[in-house]
């Protein structure tokens, strides 16, 4: 395994980052402990969750089964551990108000449940799942200020931000004497590349580890069409409402003619090709079995040739240097 600073902070994680949304979902308990075992046996020290994942009834339940794991014997110690906080964790039909979104009281009270259910008493890398509009980063950063002199939180981090955003919550950090964001997760990959127009440069400019979400875009990189073709699983969900889009399949045929010519795999050049990129951590991989992680880490080592790379910008243009792609 390789590994790289997590932004401008001195933490080093590894170049692919375990996402669990799947764990307790898809993957069932002792599933999903295998799964970690072998990323720890592999070198993956960085594992991301979120309070919500498990989803509906179930919320936290992704969060549980990591804290089962610490409790069974997984070394706390080797793994930087990150979640997030945002959604609504009301467990009744009722929506309560404040216990979603980033007020410093849901801030308090969410750390503490995901704690509790992680069965640890502190996290690696806290991070904002979305933006809340409401509240001013004034109060949020008061909030994170307070679990970190607890030592209940480390470092902060966001999720779907704007570049905007980014650079409005580190000001606000700055003026308190605070390191600010960390990192940034966001969507980001061969297909979907708006990431490179703002949010990247801005998680460049202030020092953010660019974490990408969805690395091969709902399956659509990961060889969909050779697979449907061989009799494999039919892509199904947004990955199959954007086949049907005929520019999108001539898009995603191209791209697996392509690397079917060099002998390539395409899941493993969609994450190979996002660690080529500047600013970028490493990819969340979310996989739902142990085979799939093994896939996911000879991306790791993949040298893709420029011939290669240049050929994926023509198949996937982006958006090009900001602000020069909407500008003169």
């Amino acid at each position: 395994m390789k590994y790289t600073q997590l932004g401008r902070t001195g933490l080093k994680v590894s170049r692919l980052v375990l996402g669990t949304m799947n764990f307790g979902p898809q993957t069932d308990e002792a599933g999903s402990h295998a799964i970690m075992d072998a990323a720890i046996d592999a070198g993956i020290n960085f594992f991301d969750t979120a309070n919500v994942y498990g989803w509906g009834e179930n919320k936290g339940r992704t969060e549980e089964i990591i804290g089962s794991w610490f409790a069974r014997g997984g070394d706390r110690d080797k793994v930087v551990l990150a979640t997030k906080v945002y959604g609504n964790m009301g467990q009744d039909q009722q929506v309560w108000p404040n216990h979603d979104k980033l007020s410093a009281v849901n801030i308090r009270r969410a750390v503490e449940a995901s704690l509790k259910r992680l069965n640890t008493d502190y996290i690696d890398v806290y991070q904002f799942h979305h933006i809340d509009r409401r509240t001013p980063f004034e109060e949020i950063w008061q909030a994170v200020d307070v679990l970190i002199q607890q030592g209940k939180v480390l470092y902060a981090g966001s999720s779907n931000f704007p570049g905007y955003k980014i650079a409005q919550a580190n000001e606000a950090a700055a003026r308190r004497g605070m390191v600010g964001l960390v990192s940034e997760q966001c969507l980001y990959n061969l297909a979907e590349r708006r990431a490179e127009m703002e949010v990247v440069p801005a998680a460049q400019e202030y020092g953010l580890g660019v974490i990408p979400w969805s690395p091969l875009h709902g399956g659509l990189l990961g060889g969909v069409i050779k697979k449907e073709a061989e009799g494999g699983r039919r892509s199904s969900g947004r990955s199959a409402d954007a086949l049907a889009n005929t520019d999108v399949r001539l898009q995603i045929q191209a791209y697996e003619d392509l690397l079917d010519k060099h002998g390539l795999k395409p899941g493993e050049v969609a994450l190979a090709w996002l660690l080529t990129r500047p600013g970028v951590t490493g990819p969340i991989v979310g996989p739902r079995t142990a085979d799939q992680l093994e896939s996911a880490l000879r991306a790791v080592d993949l040298e893709l040739a420029d011939e290669v790379l240049t050929e994926l910008d023509a198949i996937f243009p982006g958006p090009g240097p900001s602000p020069e792609a909407f500008a003169w």
